[in-house]
Order: C-alpha cells, then sequence, then structure tokens
C-alpha cells in the first residue's frame, strides 16, 4: 500500500495567496513564496499552485512567480492554471514545476491528455476535476468553477484515466472552504474506479477529516488550504495523528 499524501494548495490570484469559500468571496492568505518554504520545513508531501484566474482571463500561469517558489521548496511540485498545450508545459517544467495540473484545456480537447502524457510522461500529468452534486448527480464544471457541463464526474475521470491521465486531483464545489469534511462518497467511487492516484480536495476543517477522508474516502492524497494557512492545524500535527490512526503516512 502506498503511503498517504499531505498537500497545501496555494491558489494564486494577482500573485497572491487567496481563498474561498464554494469557489467564492476570495480573501488574501499570504505570500505565496513564504508559505511554499513555510510548508517544506512543516513536512508536507507535495505542494500544488494553481493560478485561479488564468483561464477566465485567458492568459498564462505566472512563470515568474512558478520559479520562485520552486526555488525555495525541495519538494514535489504540481503548478496549474491556463495551460493550453505543450509548450505552456514545457515553460512550466522549466520553470521548476514536477507535474502540471491541466482542467478545462483538458475537457475541451481530451486528446490533448494523450499528446501530454505522450511527450511528458503520465506521472506528469494531474487532470484536475472541479465538481458539483446537483440533481442526485456529481458534475463537472470548467474554468475555475464557473461554467456547469452536461458531463458526470466519474465518467470524465475513466476517459481522461484511458487518456493518459496520471493523478486526478478532484475538488468538490460544494465542500470547498467550508471546513465540513471532504466528499466521500465521489471520491471513493473515482478511486475504486481506477489505478491511479485520487487527490481529495475541498471541505478540510479537522483532523478527523483526513482520517475519514483515507479510511473511506479511499483517497491517495488530501490537500487542504485554509487550515494550514491560517495554521488552524499544522502539518507535524496532522501526521503524528493519522500516524496513531494506523494510516501508513510518509
Amino acid at each position: 500500500m502506498l503511503a498517504k499524501r499531505i498537500i497545501p494548495c496555494l491558489d494564486i490570484k494577482n500573485g497572491r495567496t487567496v481563498k474561498g469559500v464554494n469557489f467564492k468571496h476570495l480573501k488574501d492568505a499570504g505570500n505565496p513564496v513564504e508559505l511554499g518554504s513555510w510548508y517544506t520545513k512543516q513536512g508536507a508531501d507535495e505542494l500544488i499552485f494553481l493560478d485561479i484566474t488564468a483561464t477566465n482571463e485567458k492568459r498564462k500561469t505566472l512563470l515568474s512567480l512558478v520559479r520562485e517558489i520552486a526555488r525555495h521548496i525541495n519538494i514535489p511540485f504540481t503548478v496549474g492554471g491556463g495551460i493550453r498545450g505543450e509548450k505552456d508545459v514545457e515553460l512550466l517544467l522549466n520553470a521548476g514545476a514536477d507535474k502540471i495540473s491541466i482542467n478545462t484545456a483538458a475537457f475541451e480537447k481530451p486528446k490533448l491528455l494523450e499528446i501530454l502524457s505522450n511527450r511528458f510522461g503520465s506521472q506528469c500529468i494531474v487532470l484536475a476535476i472541479d465538481t458539483k452534486y446537483e440533481e442526485n448527480e456529481w458534475w463537472v464544471y470548467l474554468n475555475g468553477g464557473r461554467i456547469p457541463t452536461k458531463r458526470k464526474t466519474l465518467d470524465w475521470a475513466k476517459e481522461a484515466f484511458r487518456r493518459g491521465a496520471g493523478e486526478i486531483l478532484l475538488t468538490s464545489m460544494n465542500h470547498d472552504g467550508t471546513k465540513s469534511g471532504f466528499a466521500l462518497d465521489i471520491t471513493k467511487k473515482i478511486s475504486e474506479k481506477l489505478s491511479i492516484p485520487v487527490i481529495a480536495s475541498g471541505g478540510a476543517g479537522k483532523l478527523k477529516d483526513f482520517y475519514e477522508i483515507f479510511k473511506n474516502g479511499k483517497a491517495d492524497a488530501a490537500l487542504a488550504a485554509s487550515i494550514f494557512h491560517y495554521r488552524e492545524i499544522e502539518i507535524p500535527e496532522l501526521k503524528s495523528y493519522l500516524r496513531n490512526k494506523n494510516i501508513l503516512i510518509r
């Protein structure tokens, strides 16, 4: 069994770390370079950087900021936001990213997952899915949660896996920023259907939430933002708690 991972997430807007609730009401959460450095010292297993307005503003991810953060950390670094093709991935990897996270562009052109995984390796390609539970079903949303689709989340995850995605970053819009716990049901469904790792995102609020998503949601990794940014939970404390609960942790 693979050890579970704890991943802080830097949602970036205008060069600053921000955090909201249900993808809205964004508030400043600090300097991303300082936070990245802090999480490395705290024992985070990875760091994810998402330029959350890049796609909607039709621009590229902030390369200079990616470069600066990469210089201050020594853990795996995933970067997403505004990625449209091979050149974007190449630039980000050269700037210090280890993996890239792609969302809207992959949905609009699924063949892109095949192209990217063939060139860079599937282990480098993280498919981000923003999902919302409505009318008894989990649906895919695009453009930072702004645009609904008629695609069921599980169906899209299966197709993305077939096309070469090496990991799924699954964010529940219903749970995002609520601190009410992760979306156990959809995470478990995708984790059980696919043989690639699933990162659960959205809803972390207390230590028990991480235990639940690993034990009952079958996630391979758990991502959180505000509880780490505002130091409501610190990573050494969380890892100690999980070890005491017999969760294999790094």
